[in-house]
């Protein structure tokens, strides 16, 4: 309630930070490249990581993928636990929960070991309903479990858009607590689903970690942000074969 009264007495100025914000911020593309890999090297079969969401997992703010999310976030887990990690990709700039199954309906991912789901800016920023969230987000996860119910789904947490450079306040501020009450929602989600993680959001205070456009991270900030999010990853099994990793922290 009190969102949507801010958001009624500053309509005018939010409008005009909105459309200026819009026009000039840059417009950056989607990673280039493969939207896959492997990395690392280990005796045993190799842990299969699925990364997919909105343009963190596009990789937008890097010129390839190999420079992004889900190549880094399988490097850093290689490191850790000793062992080869392939890495796939899917993102989609722009998209909503609800699109992004949509888009997997289309593109089937490959099987996977671990899933990893970056979302909820462009939820955040189309003002989707917490509620409407919850369901698009447990439709998603039921299309990653579409062969293998049991696959660990961790849901990054939506980030913190009040720290956002390229948009001006109260618009960023009011952002950002759209995006803690969507977070909130898959934080609650993760709790009441098996198998389901939340992950906290590394805070970034280095500009060197954000890209040109002040929105989204550079390699410096993907490679970061993987460095965090894998401490908190337990992977159990690679490549559903039910064989335990041995030096999970």
């Amino acid at each position: 309630m009190r969102f949507w009264l801010m958001c009624l007495l500053l309509a005018p100025l939010l409008f005009v930070q909105a459309r200026r914000a819009r026009r000039d911020t840059p417009r950056l593309p989607e990673a280039g490249g493969a939207d896959r890999g492997r990395e690392g090297s280990g005796d045993g079969p190799p842990l299969r990581l699925l990364v997919v969401g909105e343009s963190t997992a596009a990789g937008v703010g890097v010129a390839e993928h190999r420079q992004g999310l889900g190549a880094h976030l399988a490097r850093a887990l290689a490191a850790r636990h000793q062992n080869t990690v392939t890495w796939q990709v899917i993102g989609v700039n722009g998209i909503r929960a609800l699109g992004l199954n949509r888009h997997l309906g289309d593109r089937p991912p490959a099987e996977a070991d671990l899933a990893v789901i970056s979302l909820g800016v462009n939820d955040t920023t189309g003002v989707t309903r917490p509620s409407r969230y919850r369901q698009h987000l447990t439709d998603l996860i039921g299309t990653l479990r579409r062969h293998r119910p049991d696959l660990p789904v961790y849901l990054l947490a939506v980030p913190p858009m009040q720290h956002f450079t390229a948009l001006p306040r109260p618009l960023r501020d009011l952002l950002g607590q759209r995006a803690a009450q969507l977070d909130r929602t898959q934080q609650t989600l993760a709790a009441q689903l098996h198998g389901v993680h939340h992950l906290a959001y590394p805070a970034i205070a280095d500009p060197a970690c954000l890209a040109e456009d002040g929105y989204h991270p550079s390699e410096k900030g993907y490679a970061y942000i993987a460095d965090q999010v894998a401490g908190q990853l337990r992977p159990t099994t690679v490549s559903g074969a039910g064989a335990d990793i041995t030096r999970s922290p």
